[in-house]
This record gives C-alpha cells, structure tokens and sequence, in this order.
C-alpha cells in the first residue's frame, strides 16, 4: 500500500468502516522512529510492566510484521527500549505500536523502523517473562486480532481484517 495514506483509505472505504472490518484506532501515540509509515500482518502481545516476552518476538524474523503490544496502558514504566527496537530493525519487522512507553528515545529514532507508543519513560521494565501471545487485545479503543493488517502514518492508525489493496 505504498504512497496512500490513511486518510485515503479511510475515504475509498466507507463500507469497510460501516461494517467493523476497517477501525481506527484512538490518537493517543506519539510517533518514534525514522519510518513514520509502515504496515504489516499483525502480531499481538499482551504483557504489563514487563518486556521478555516483547524481546522474545522481536529476537525472531519479522518479515514485515508489526508486533502491536497491549501493555494496559501503564506509563509507570517503558517496556520497550533502544536494544530490542535495533533488533526488530534488524530482523525484518515493519514496525511496533505499544500501548505504553519506550525509553531510549534518541537510539529508537535513529532506527529505520515505526515505532508508536504512548510516551517516553526513564525507568526499565521488569523481567518476569508473563503475558499472552497472539491473543484478541483492545488498544486505543480498538480490538486488534492476530493476523489482521494495521496501516500507520502521520495521520493515525488503521487496522483491517484483511489487507487493503489501493
């Protein structure tokens, strides 16, 4: 879906919004890394105030996935960081939209991968290695699936149920 935007989409596909298969989700990211769009099939996560299952995933291929993170929305704490998100750029993922926060702020804007979170915050997560893997979660308002498709740019957030083509 190169050169069109999510507004584009958005307006070319009413009934796609009507019926629930195209969602946008809430404005409540800030926009990290150098690749300000990016889409892929998605991966769900759902982890609180701990990131060794999000290091996990991004430790494997990413062929042009996002991995899209429920982490309840906490801002005590930022459980991605600049490592991890070398890593994910390194291994293929398109890009990683967190419901929380991420530190290291300046290496993750030197990476060449899109990255949404809430905020940035100094303290690490910890390491107690619970969540779920590939399991319905809401974020920003919006029930995201495992291998559904999620479209980011400037404009905000889509996900579809299928891939959209333009």
């Amino acid at each position: 879906m190169a050169l069109v935007t999510t507004a584009e989409v958005c307006d070319a596909n009413p009934q796609l919004i009507v019926s629930g298969e195209l969602r946008a989700l809430e404005p409540i990211f800030q926009i990290y890394g150098r690749r300000q769009v990016f889409s892929g099939p998605v991966v769900t996560l759902k982890v609180f105030e701990d990131n060794v299952l999000i290091r996990e995933f991004l430790e494997e291929k990413g062929n042009g996935r996002v991995l899209v993170v429920d982490g309840g929305g906490s801002k005590r704490c930022a459980i991605l960081g600049g490592n991890p998100v070398v890593q994910a750029q390194n291994n293929g993922w398109s890009g990683i939209v967190v419901n929380g926060c991420v530190r290291d702020v300046d290496e993750i804007n030197g990476c060449d991968i899109g990255v949404r979170a809430l905020a940035s915050h100094p303290m690490k997560a910890y390491k107690k290695r619970v969540g779920e893997k590939h399991v319905p979660i809401t974020v920003a308002g919006t029930r995201i699936m495992d291998g559904e498709w999620l479209y980011a740019d400037t404009d905000g957030i889509l996900v579809s149920r299928t891939e959209l083509s333009v």
